[in-house]
């Protein structure tokens, strides 16, 4: 069976970026599936798999227009220090991430950076400006359920589990 909508596909893929380092993997002891043509992955490499099958493997570059977008440095922002009041000082290091409710609903900001009296936060998706490489070898390839495609992931393994 071809990937095409509608499937569930099950596949092992490791991700690097452009300076080689691994940045996810999914191997055989863990696979990932997902429902194909519901967005669940980033489109650069849904478009890459249709119509390919079990047993491909294939290494995809995908572009940040087709990922995770280009970096936009309207999305960083000084703010005073005085706005992270009662966050423990540790926590207020370059690289952490938190949960702040924007204009655009819940978002995951990081901290670009921190002096004295100010702290850079970055809205940008970590992977923002990076090209991506997948090498992806596929599993299985088969018609999803009903009910996967009413809930618009795959079930079982590998995928969503409903307790």
């Amino acid at each position: 069976m071809q990937i095409a909508q509608n499937t569930v596909v099950t596949m092992t893929y490791t991700l690097t970026d452009d300076k080689g380092q691994v940045l996810d993997q999914a191997d055989a002891t863990q696979p990932f599936a997902y429902l194909h043509g519901a967005s669940n992955i980033i489109p650069g490499l849904e478009t890459q798999l249709e119509g390919k099958q079990a047993n491909d493997s294939m290494k995809v570059t995908v572009a940040p227009a087709e990922a995770y977008g280009e970096y936009d440095e309207r999305m960083t922002q000084q703010v005073p220090r005085s706005m992270f009041e009662g966050v423990p000082e540790e926590q207020i290091v370059a690289g952490a991430a938190f949960h702040a409710q924007t204009g655009a609903g819940n978002q995951t900001i990081r901290i670009a950076a921190v002096d004295n009296d100010t702290v850079t936060i970055d809205a940008n998706h970590p992977l923002a400006g990076v090209t991506l490489t997948f090498d992806v070898s596929i599993i299985s390839v088969r018609a999803a359920s009903e009910e996967e495609v009413a809930h618009g992931h795959a079930h079982g393994e590998g995928g969503h589990h409903h307790h």
